[in-house]
């Protein structure tokens, strides 16, 4: 069996008017919106924080690697210079750091078309 309800029912005149409840649910879904939006933006800040030094150093890390091949290709040029003159040892070492560039740069390209 049904219970009796034990409120008593609303008076309809005790009713709030439908704009009035829509436009509560419109407030609430703005605060709610707002809300998650600050979560996201706390979170992405967190992670950018975190990411900060290691990215720093990652492209210090870069800037001595880049000086590492610029010695090599100096030193390859050097090295070649008394045998086939500095503008031939130039042009080899320049066509030994080129050619690893050029490979290293479609390893790179590969790898990305097959992740795909």
């Amino acid at each position: 069996m049904l219970k009796p309800n034990a409120e008593p029912m609303q008076d309809p005149d005790d009713e709030r008017p439908i704009g009035e409840v829509v436009h509560q649910l419109i407030d609430e879904g703005k605060a709610y919106a707002k809300a998650e939006l600050d979560l996201a933006k706390a979170q992405a800040l967190a992670k950018a924080d975190a990411l900060k030094v290691p990215a720093i150093l990652l492209f210090a890390a870069l800037l001595f690697a880049q000086a590492a091949v610029t010695m090599l290709a100096v030193t390859i040029a050097m090295t070649l210079a008394p045998l086939i003159g500095p503008l031939g040892a130039g042009l080899v070492a320049v066509l030994v750091a080129g050619g690893a560039a050029a490979l290293l740069g479609w390893l790179g390209l590969e790898r990305l078309k097959g992740s795909k």
